[in-house]
């Protein structure tokens, strides 16, 4: 693998033992294991984070809703005619 990047970790004796000790159970190098267990880290957290859960009532409701024809408010009409009258004035 060929390294683009640089990042510097520091840490405590007990915490570099901790992790030299797992790195040599895994048969990797303190480097590589902190990588490998960083990324796992990573993504299982941005899986979790960008990913929307509901229920099946709840996505029913959503279904429904998006099925209604779209009627705009008085706040998005007063929105977009500010808007144009802006885009026209320039």
């Amino acid at each position: 693998m060929s390294a683009t990047a640089r990042f510097d970790l520091k840490m405590d004796a007990a915490e570099k033992d901790l992790v030299a000790r797992a790195a040599a159970l895994m048969g990797t190098t303190m480097a590589g294991f902190v990588r490998a267990a960083a990324k796992e880290k990573a993504v299982t957290l941005l899986d979790r984070e960008t990913r929307v859960t509901m229920s099946k009532g709840d996505f029913d409701a959503l279904m429904k809703a998006l099925d209604r024809p779209f009627t705009p408010n008085k706040a998005l009409k007063r929105a977009l005619a500010q808007a144009a009258a802006k885009v026209r004035s320039v």
